[in-house]
């Protein structure tokens, strides 16, 4: 029998991640909606530029990987995470 203390972190984690792909989805939805263009207003943060061919590279003789990350935080995206975090609490 397991014994549990307080809310499972893991779950919060999931939720806030689900709000953020949610959220971004909109954003991508409404950007052309003139009134609700805002939503998709936000910044992007890299390592590493694909686009460009710069991208960090681990080269081990006969195996090559390359590493990259691309994050677009928009408005909806963090109203997404607040509104999941919100809905976490409830629960």
């Amino acid at each position: 029998m397991a014994k549990t203390i307080g809310k499972n972190k893991w779950a919060l984690f999931l939720l806030v991640l689900l709000g953020i792909l949610i959220g971004s989805f909109i954003a991508h939805l409404v950007k052309n909606v003139e009134w609700l263009s805002w939503l998709n207003y936000g910044m992007e943060f890299a390592i590493g530029d694909t686009g460009k061919g710069n991208v960090v590279s681990l080269n081990l003789g006969a195996l090559v990987i390359y590493f990259g990350i691309k994050i677009k935080i928009t408005v909806a995206s963090a109203l997404g995470a607040l509104i999941s975090v919100i809905i976490y609490k409830k629960i």
